[in-house]
């Protein structure tokens, strides 16, 4: 089952707005390496799921991760061939609002080499530009 909230207040919430950088969550606060977004986008819980699966495999159950992102918006959506009005859609998934600069994912007690390669492949699932950061200053 992919990650939402256990309750929420509304059921519904409105579209929002993305702009602007991230202003907190953009530096490493955990791990060693970190995973962190160039663009601004909604993450979709099952994408973030997908990641978090390929990064533990590739670390093989060997250091921690952690999932600094959580998916606490609901994304209506009204079925096909629908007319207009008649109210807003029911709730279809949750998507987490990234802006720029927000680390995605950390990980701490492997290697560099390991490291990397775990955050590439997480990458590749996701819909934005990620790079990926290093506490030792090195980026890329």
């Amino acid at each position: 089952m992919p990650l939402m909230p256990s309750r929420v207040k509304y059921r519904k919430v409105q579209r929002g707005s993305m702009k602007g950088d991230a202003t907190s969550g953009n530096t490493l606060a955990f791990g060693e390496y970190g995973l962190q977004a160039l663009e601004r986008s909604w993450i979709k819980a099952t994408q973030m799921e997908a990641c978090r699966v390929s990064i533990t495999r590739n670390m093989k159950r060997k250091g921690k991760l952690w999932v600094r992102i959580f998916p606490d918006k609901p994304v209506s959506k009204k079925p096909l061939e629908v007319r207009m009005g008649k109210g807003k859609g029911v709730p279809e998934f949750w998507v987490a609002v990234v802006k720029r600069g927000r680390m995605l994912f950390e990980i701490d007690g492997v290697s560099e080499r390991i490291a990397r390669e775990s955050m590439r492949l997480a990458a590749s699932k996701l819909p934005i530009k990620t790079r990926f950061v290093s506490r030792h200053g090195s980026v890329l």
